[in-house]
């Protein structure tokens, strides 16, 4: 296997548009590196420049510490999986497998070896070696897609959203799959997704991307308890972390987050960069799960609590988000299939302010 480094890389398309913003990142050998961002974000772009199937305008790619900039895709010991799978049609299961050391000019027997090698890794029967693509599911041919990669043996994986063709099941057990076949093989892997739940799920480190730069890299706990910036912590959750406009006002010594009808106490290990905000609009980030209908709250002390009007009840079978209003604010709140709160109705709502987010409204970066 090997590790690879990316120093300052960027692609640049006619017009000066950068679709990938000089990006500098170290993927150590057997580490599965999601590469995670909506549409357009150049995560994509990213994953082909270190296939080779895309030309880099500035910075320079390394694999197995080899710069690798002038070498061909051929060439880079890489095997890349698509999102279309990209099977030939008029060949079996086995000729797909076996077609990329065919013309490695491989010997028959090796090439067999690797291919029920690579069958039973990915638990594809005999009979299904024979059958044609046509003839799989989604599923299957998903499996038969990272077959050919698996038999290459290549020092480097590369995924581009493979998973997205497939339904809500089949994403939940191919994932699975995913990381069984990582742990098997120990292999460097590097995959892309907008999927965020597919991110925090796979990866030892998650790489999140907007428009074309890198906002952040981290492990997926750190990734979702510490987001760097408000476009983190918006896109990293499901529901996403809430945002509520507000203003820092300090009395008797504490300092609260005020607006309008909300006014919750900051916890003092907060309180050195207050100062700096008091006074100053700033951005709470808290995420749907560390808010608490009263009733269920265990710590429901005046100054962590305020009302809001539930406006929608959506329930989610083992949980209910409930989407309320206050002041001049929305957020959403994640309860359990208990609750029996009901649109229309004020509810006291209590905060867990240790979970509590701060960010600057210009910057967006968190202020702690």
């Amino acid at each position: 296997m090997a590790n690879v480094t990316l120093k300052n890389i960027s692609k640049i398309y006619k017009g000066g548009v950068r679709a990938v913003n000089n990006i500098s990142l170290e993927i150590k050998d057997r580490e599965f590196v999601v590469l995670v961002g909506p549409s357009g974000c150049g995560k994509s772009t990213t994953l082909r420049m270190i296939a080779g199937l895309e030309a880099i305008s500035e910075g320079e790619i390394f694999i197995d510490n080899i710069l690798v900039n002038d070498v061909p895709a051929k060439n880079r010991d890489i095997a890349m999986v698509f999102q279309n799978y990209a099977l030939y049609p008029h060949m079996t299961v086995y000729e797909n497998l076996a077609f990329g050391l065919k013309l490695r000019r491989y010997p028959r027997r090796e090439i067999e070896r690797r291919v029920h090698e690579a069958a039973e890794i990915l638990g594809l029967s005999l009979d299904m070696l024979q059958r044609r693509p046509k003839e799989l599911s989604g599923g299957e041919r998903q499996r038969v897609a990272v077959g050919r990669a698996i038999v290459r043996k290549p020092k480097v994986f590369l995924f581009d959203e493979p998973l997205s063709n497939l339904d809500a099941k089949l994403r939940v057990q191919m994932r699975m799959e995913l990381q069984k076949l990582h742990n098997r093989l120990q292999s460097t892997m590097i995959y892309v997704t907008h999927d965020q739940i597919e991110a925090l799920t796979l990866g030892d480190r998650i790489v999140v991307m907007h428009k074309g730069i890198v906002q952040q890299v981290a492990d997926p706990v750190s990734l979702y308890e510490r987001p760097y910036n408000r476009f983190v912590g918006g896109f990293i959750g499901s529901p996403p972390m809430n945002f509520l406009k507000g203003t820092i006002m300090a009395e008797n010594g504490d300092f609260y987050f005020y607006d309008k009808s909300i006014k919750l106490r900051i916890l003092p290990h907060y309180y050195p960069r207050m100062s700096t905000y008091k006074g100053q609009p700033v951005l709470m980030g808290i995420r749907p799960e560390d808010i608490y209908d009263k009733i269920f709250a265990q710590d429901a002390r005046p100054e962590f609590t305020i009302t809001a009007t539930v406006d929608v009840v959506e329930p989610m079978g083992a949980e209910i988000f409930l989407y309320l209003t206050s002041g001049n604010n929305n957020f959403v709140v994640r309860v359990s299939n208990q609750d029996t709160a009901a649109m229309n109705q004020d509810l006291q709502v209590v905060f867990d302010m240790s979970k509590a987010h701060f960010f600057d409204p210009q910057t967006g970066v968190t202020i702690f």
